[in-house]
């Protein structure tokens, strides 16, 4: 299955359609669709939690299977009516042929829809004449490198980004094949317009996140059979997201939107599970956790991570009495005057496409990007301790970063930068 969602295309989604063995006689996939009227669904994209599968201790649970697609914007400057009401429609099929995620079932065990965002990068925005809104935290992914000390070659030159997730790999492929035209049905619904016109594909990133997956998709023998990523702990404790309200823009024509921040990040496995448990456990949490108190997983946490404001200060000095310290303390000190966390982790997983080695795809979303730089400066500051045993900056390499704006769905279609004057 995870090799087939890698690989994409008509014969990929055959065969996972055959694996998951999910089709009625007439051959079309029996996946629940989306509500008839679509105004019952929220405006905001990124309105995910409700939908998505939680776990025994409350946490929220990201589908399995990730599709990430880089586009480039082929159509007018500006976009016709036409062109924006072809975007629209097609994103509406979508939402008919699959119910969003797990439909808002509370209980649900397993995500049997789609999840998506569309988001659109500053390069897109560039096109117009007029500028975004000044409260629009938006910088090009090329400042966010300069501001991070990162080479600024890793930027990702996309206008556009589609990301699909779903516990069933045939759904992300299948809405990849019908949106450019190589299928005219979608779950049994018609497609009434496909994006053929206007966007091409320039990049697509697959991923795979989950209990059991990890191991078979790592040649690794050190990744726990149980690890739901590969450096082996969870990491969507409930005291570690914000509130979806916490990443939403407040005010101005992209009021109900978000930011999105997506990075290619390679991972040194072989450096880190040379580490013993008790520093693995160190350096991801902080100088107060221990292995037992964490479990193998981190899965004997239960709900929230432990990690406290006291926790989170003065470092030097714990970084002298320990000789290490944990990514999640010095993240730790990006949190707001509640303490906080202001970027929420979406749609991330281990990448599984051919051309990439098994490093992640990190994707957060934020209000504003300065709160995504605040906690990355905050996970490069050493804090007192070596780079090696100072968190995890000193295990990740960024290959690729891009920053992109996710308007409200009503302007999801093609938006100008002042949606509110046109």
């Amino acid at each position: 299955m995870k090799s087939a969602v890698a690989i994409g295309g008509a014969s990929a989604l055959s065969a996972c359609l055959d694996m998951e063995a999910n089709a009625d006689s007439s051959g079309e996939p029996e996946f629940p669709r989306g509500p008839d009227d679509l105004s019952t669904l929220p405006e905001r994209q990124h309105a995910w939690n409700e939908f998505l599968v939680t776990d025994a201790n409350g946490d929220t649970v990201l589908p399995r299977h990730q599709v990430l697609l880089s586009l480039s914007y082929t159509g007018s400057v500006p976009p016709t009516d036409a062109e924006r009401e072809t975007v629209e429609n097609t994103f509406r099929t979508v939402e008919r042929a699959f119910e969003r995620g797990t439909g808002g079932e509370a209980g649900a065990t397993f995500n049997d829809g789609l999840l998506f965002m569309f988001g659109y990068a500053p390069a897109y925005f560039a096109r117009f004449d007029a500028s975004l809104p000044d409260d629009i935290d938006l910088p090009t992914p090329t400042a966010v490198l300069d501001e991070l000390d990162e080479p600024t070659d890793r930027a990702d030159s996309a206008d556009a980004l589609l990301t699909l997730n779903s516990d069933y790999g045939s759904i992300p492929l299948a809405v990849e094949e019908a949106l450019f035209g190589e299928q005219d049905t979608l779950n049994g619904v018609e497609m009434d317009a496909t994006f053929d016109e206007v966007f091409e594909v320039v990049d697509r990133r697959t991923g795979v996140v989950g209990r059991g997956l990890l191991a078979e998709e790592i040649d690794h023998d050190a990744i726990d059979d149980d690890a739901p990523l590969s450096m082996g702990y969870k990491s969507g404790y409930q005291d570690t997201n914000p509130a979806e309200d916490r990443v939403t823009v407040r005010e101005g024509p992209f009021a109900g939107g978000t930011t999105q921040l997506t990075s290619r990040l390679g991972i040194d496995l072989d450096a880190w599970y040379d580490l013993d448990a008790d520093a693995r456990v160190t350096q991801m949490f902080s100088t107060a956790h221990t292995t037992r108190e964490v479990g193998e997983t981190g899965e004997n946490l239960g709900g929230r991570s432990g990690i406290t404001e006291e926790m989170a200060e003065d470092l030097e000095t714990k970084a002298d009495d320990h000789g290490r310290l944990g990514h999640a303390q010095k993240a730790a000190r990006a949190r707001d005057n509640d303490f906080a966390p202001k970027i929420l982790r979406r749609s991330e997983g281990v990448g599984t496409s051919p051309d990439h080695d098994a490093g992640m795809n990190f994707n957060s979303i934020q209000r504003g990007m300065e709160s995504f730089i605040e906690a990355r400066k905050a996970m490069d500051d050493l804090g007192g301790a070596d780079a090696h045993h100072s968190g995890i900056v000193d295990f990740l390499t960024v290959e690729r970063r891009a920053t992109y704006l996710v308007p409200p769905r009503p302007l999801r279609a093609l938006p100008g930068p002042r949606p509110d004057q046109e």
